[in-house]
């Protein structure tokens, strides 16, 4: 657990992306910090204590995977979304619903090794500086008229006049040769639902067969170093140690966000279709519920992974679920549908708020825009009004607008450099004028 935050500053950290649904963030801020407060225990109890999976309703836009994935960041925990409708009930077309753990290890072996990687950097790059100087300046053993200490001399001397130019950059362009790992032939393996594990054996099989192997490569000194500092950094870090810290972060602080559950249950009527997902709720029973998984990295534990399920719940509700399922679920939290105030926080307080992801895009163009408050509210208003006479999309409609608001300015920008573009209120009405009057064009278009 890689965070102390109460949570209180859990809270206010989610404020920073996710505006409003603050039922939401209270329930996984606690969730969070019972995590912190599970390690701080005896062993014995602590391994009693499973977390409390939530079950997120509300509809599509207002926040609900945008709560998982920013706590997840907050915590440093592997995170993986997957869509119940992916997995089908084993027999039938459609994935193994082990896979999204697997997914989720190779999530948690990919971060631990970034985080490897930045660790090693220093020794990597100093190590990557010398075997650049061997390139450059490789050791002749040729008989000299001169003593061997002396030879010595002048080469250490020459060498560090290299390295003096390599660092001011002035051998970037010369070119050298370097080993790289050359690719093997690429086998496309296509394993049946169910089953993954053969698929695993397969794949170690051929890596074994087919060893990466090395060949030698002509590039500039630049990307050369690139390269030996890729290498030095994959033969610095541990991948035993790797895998080892990866299995523990997966284990006790990974995260798992299923979105559509509401699409597999089932109905008041038992069709064909009704059963299928039955089964598939049947399937995911244990995985949430706790047992071990079968990876290529070793057997994973999910007893103290957290679940966190989402839905709009438009014809269901969570009573749907079979009820060993909905027991697996304990929390409930009922996320909003954003309004015209919603919309307008949306588009001004968060750090990565829409307006000024476009000023910065447009900035590289050499294009100032600036947004007047008479015109986000105007944006708002138009969001909400979509959203109540077509389908409800949540924050998502802001995406559309705002690029069918700027999709002039955008087009232009080259030949407009250097402009100061404000965005008013006439500016949104002018170019969503055709939308506006025509409801049947709103609905293909916005």
């Amino acid at each position: 657990m890689s965070t102390t935050l109460t949570p209180r500053e859990i809270v206010s950290e989610l404020d920073r992306y996710v505006i409003g649904q603050r039922e939401a963030k209270k329930m996984v801020a606690i969730a969070l910090r019972n995590r912190w407060r599970r390690q701080k225990l005896d062993p014995e109890l602590r391994d009693e204590i499973a977390p409390k999976n939530i079950i997120m309703i509300g509809p599509t836009g207002v926040g609900k995977t945008e709560i998982a994935r920013r706590l997840a960041k907050l915590a440093g925990s592997p995170f993986f979304k997957v869509e119940a409708t992916k997995f089908t009930e084993v027999g039938y077309v459609g994935r193994d619903v082990e896979s999204m753990v697997r997914d989720l290890m190779e999530i948690g072996v990919s971060m631990v090794r970034e985080e490897e990687i930045k660790r090693v950097k220093v020794k990597a790059e100093a190590n990557a500086e010398e075997r650049l100087l061997d390139l450059l300046l490789p050791i002749k053993k040729t008989p000299s008229e001169f003593g061997t200490g002396e030879v010595e001399s002048t080469h250490d001397s020459t060498r560090e006049k290299l390295r003096k130019l390599w660092r001011e950059g002035k051998l970037d362009d010369r070119f050298v040769e370097v080993s790289v790992k050359a690719q093997g032939p690429h086998v496309e393996i296509m394993a049946m639902p169910g089953l993954e594990d053969m698929e695993m054996q397969f794949r170690d099989m051929f890596s074994r067969i087919f060893p990466k192997r090395k060949k030698t490569k002509k590039v500039r000194v630049k990307q050369a170093y690139e390269l030996l500092v890729q290498e030095e950094s994959e033969r610095l870090v541990d991948m035993d140690k790797v895998i080892e810290i990866a299995k523990e972060r997966v284990e006790q602080s990974g995260i798992i966000f299923i979105d559509e559950i509401d699409k597999i249950c089932g109905g008041s009527g038992q069709t064909k279709a009704d059963v299928s997902r039955e089964g598939v709720q049947r399937d995911l029973l244990p995985v949430v519920e706790g047992c071990v998984v079968n990876t290529k990295y070793g057997m994973i534990r999910t007893d103290h992974i957290l679940f966190i399920a989402a839905g709009a719940f438009h014809y269901s509700k969570p009573s749907d679920l079979v009820p060993e399922l909905q027991g697996r679920f304990p929390l409930r939290v009922e996320l909003k549908a954003l309004t015209k105030d919603d919309f307008y926080r949306i588009l001004t307080e968060p750090q990565n708020a829409l307006t000024k992801q476009y000023k910065a895009l447009l900035a590289t163009e050499g294009i100032e825009i600036e947004f007047t408050d008479s015109a986000l509210k105007e944006i708002s208003a138009f969001a909400q009004k979509i959203n109540d006479e077509t389908e409800n999309i949540g924050a998502r409609r802001l995406y559309t607008i705002m690029e069918k608001i700027l999709s002039d300015l955008s087009f232009e920008a080259p030949e407009r450099r250097g402009e100061k573009v404000v965005i008013d209120e006439a500016y949104v009405r002018e170019q969503l004028k055709d939308v506006q009057e025509d409801r049947d064009l709103s609905r293909y278009i916005l």
